[in-house]
């Protein structure tokens, strides 16, 4: 988590939309005195301060001042994006730097296109929108560090697997990195979500299959990727147990959906 100061609005010095990835598969840099915000259409990995973060469409993530960045990416890549200084005062919000904004990724799509077309940067409107976005970011963490009710193992280990859904994941690899042993994260697991930790696995990556096939166009191949099942026939037998349909009937019916409106 990251401590955002949100009580007054930020000072938005650039705000618009990027293209990466055509030259070079690969982006470093870092600003010394501005906040980064993305907003992402599509899949990288992220690494920022020596942490790297699987990325994919609808995720947003914010980047403190002075923090050194890494963009992997896996083709051509267009995110919005906004530069800010926040005002350091009040006190501040606790966000995650990668989060999936879910059903959120839409509002946030439409605030930060209006900054982008309204003029200039650093006009009180701009800000006004950025500040929206960033509120409505920090609204979509569950809860502070100091108020999660969650054992400190579980909160951990199901931020892990929300930033790494598109890595191959074990439960013995999330215990190593939440500084559990496996059986204790098991029993952990269990008795605050009534889950297993591979049940949790499963339905946040099929929920974001699910999400993916919907509301991008990217091919069930990337989707699958997206979601850590690249293998397309482990990927349909999923889709078909755990969502009641194949890849393509999920993305078809949506179609139909939309087109009979």
């Amino acid at each position: 988590m990251i401590a955002l100061p949100l009580a007054a609005p930020p000072e938005v010095v650039n705000v618009g939309s990027g293209i990466h990835g055509t030259r070079s598969l690969r982006d470093v840099f870092q600003l010394p005195d501005l906040w980064q915000l993305h907003l992402y259409t599509y899949s990288c990995d992220l690494t920022v301060a020596g942490t790297t973060y699987a990325v994919a469409p609808g995720y947003v993530s914010l980047t403190p001042a002075g923090a050194p960045v890494q963009f992997d990416y896996r083709g051509r890549s267009e995110h919005l994006y906004a530069h800010f200084r926040p005002l350091d005062v009040g006190s501040p919000s606790y966000v995650p730097v990668v989060q999936d904004a879910g059903e959120t990724a839409p509002v946030l799509t439409g605030l930060m296109r209006s900054a982008i077309e309204a003029s200039p940067s650093g006009s009180a409107r701009v800000a006004a929108e950025i500040w929206t976005v960033l509120w409505r970011i920090a609204d979509l963490a569950a809860a502070t560090p100091a108020g999660d009710p969650r054992h400190p193992a579980v909160a951990a280990a199901t931020a892990y697997i929300e930033a790494n859904l598109s890595q191959p994941l074990s439960v013995a690899g999330v215990a190593r990195v939440v500084g559990v042993s496996h059986n204790h994260l098991t029993r952990l697991f269990q008795a605050e979500t009534g889950s297993t930790v591979i049940s949790y696995l499963r339905h946040r990556r099929m929920n974001r299959a699910r999400h993916l096939l919907v509301a991008s166009t990217l091919s069930i191949p990337a989707v699958a990727a997206s979601v850590g099942i690249p293998d397309l026939q482990a990927f349909n037998k999923t889709c078909h147990r755990e969502l009641g349909a194949s890849p393509r009937a999920i993305r078809n019916e949506m179609t139909t959906v939309v087109a009979g409106r």
